[in-house]
């Protein structure tokens, strides 16, 4: 395939890692089941332990590529993912008070090998390609995460939620012992610094990118309206009658869809404007939410999410790739873990704010995800026109950066 041949060798063996360890990621995915049943915490209680991961999650996101651009981002992976491991091995074996406070921490180690993992993508594959690069590991990504829920489903029913958390602990200490033999431990001598004392920082940085920062603000707007249909969109959904197997078919629908479809659109867009492209994919969104608004029959279920996933083929790789190639050297691990924590922030959002919104005004809640996302859309388009620290004239927003040097996965590696 096109797309794999244009990602260089040592990112394709990351990107499986990256599939093994979301095989094995799925605790989450179970921990409020868990912690309402086993555990007998209650709803409210079980929901706040579950943002306060979140919030741990968002900040491991947001922080982690500084360690990378500092120390190295292979060390940050390594350490990620140890104290990941570890402490998800031993989780279910801990008293709820301790749970309390390992919790957010296993979840912002987890958010640093997230965004370390992006940042060797965006080191390693070369400017030009690295939607390419991007686009396989995001189906490394879902792919694991295809095969992740019902194996975990498994895991509890023969033996116990325990089991979990002792599988997926060891599964990510085994990921970290294959990215320490797979990934280069030295960069090559004439190679980029990761970390320069003297380089800009990173406000300076981004106050010569504008486009940057209207791309961060409109990608956490768009992942709070994303994120409903992990949390307000089964209720509905339920509310109208479709039970839980609607919801998984649905679910399984936007995963099909992405497998299928998200390495040949990266090929395929690979010569296209960033920033429109992206913004198409966020206008896709709002329309998908829109699509609810006539009423909850299954076709317009149906339409809501191939609009939803098609936007999201459209935006999240190209948005990615792009906030990589805006990156100087020095700071590509601090633009990428700017990018993740953007990207993730709905998961903290999305749910106090849109089941607060649905219980007070369920009309509502539907035509302010379309605006909203109509909107971050359009921001998008619109960041186009702006100037940035780019050659070839007076090129805007939407142009390509120079090529960089000595940017390679093994200068990342540390």
């Amino acid at each position: 395939m096109k797309t794999l041949r244009a990602v260089p060798g040592d990112v394709r063996l990351l990107c499986f890692g990256i599939f093994f360890n979301a095989v094995v990621s799925f605790t989450f995915i179970y921990l409020f089941v868990y912690l309402t049943g086993p555990r007998g915490l209650s709803v409210g209680h079980a929901g706040v332990i579950g943002g306060i991961g979140g919030v741990g999650l968002v900040a491991g996101n947001l922080t982690g590529g500084w360690f990378g651009d500092r120390y190295g981002h292979r060390r940050a992976l390594l350490a990620g993912s140890v104290v990941s491991g570890v402490l998800l091995a031993v989780l279910g074996l801990l008293a709820t008070p301790v749970l309390i406070a390992a919790l957010p921490l296993a979840q912002y180690a987890s958010g640093v090998v997230r965004a370390a993992n992006s940042a060797l993508v965006a080191v390693g594959v070369p400017e030009g390609s690295r939607r390419q690069g991007f686009a396989v590991m995001r189906f490394a990504s879902n792919a694991g995460f295809t095969v992740g829920p019902p194996l975990g489903a498994l895991v509890a029913a023969h033996w116990s939620y325990d089991w979990l958390f002792v599988a997926d602990g060891a599964g990510t200490l085994l990921f970290a012992a294959y990215a320490a033999r797979v990934l280069p431990a030295r960069g090559a001598a004439h190679a980029e610094p990761v970390h320069d004392p003297r380089a800009p920082g990173l406000r300076r940085e981004l106050r010569v990118r504008p486009a940057v920062p209207v791309l961060l603000a409109a990608i956490v707007c768009v992942d709070l309206v994303y994120r409903q249909q992990y949390s307000t969109l089964p209720v509905f959904l339920g509310d109208h009658g479709m039970d839980a197997h609607v919801y998984g078919w649905l679910i399984a629908l936007n995963s099909a869809v992405i497998l299928c479809l998200e390495l040949p659109a990266a090929h395929a867009l690979r010569g296209r404007a960033p920033l429109s492209v992206v913004g198409c994919g966020l206008l896709l969104v709002g329309l998908g939410y829109a699509l609810l608004i006539p009423g909850a029959a299954l076709g317009w279920a149906v339409a809501l999410m191939v609009s939803l996933t098609l936007g999201e083929i459209l935006y999240k790789t190209t948005a990615t790739a792009y906030v990589a190639d805006q990156a100087p050297p020095h700071a590509q691990g601090r633009f990428q873990s700017l990018y993740a924590g953007a990207s993730i922030s709905g998961q903290v959002l999305a749910p106090p704010l849109g089941g607060a919104l649905y219980t007070a005004a369920p009309a509502l809640l539907w035509p302010l995800c379309a605006v909203l996302a109509g909107l971050a859309g359009l921001a998008v388009l619109w960041a186009r026109r702006l100037p940035g620290p780019l050659t070839g004239g007076d090129t805007g927003g939407d142009a390509r950066p120079a090529p960089e040097t000595g940017s390679t996965l093994r200068a990342a590696a540390g």
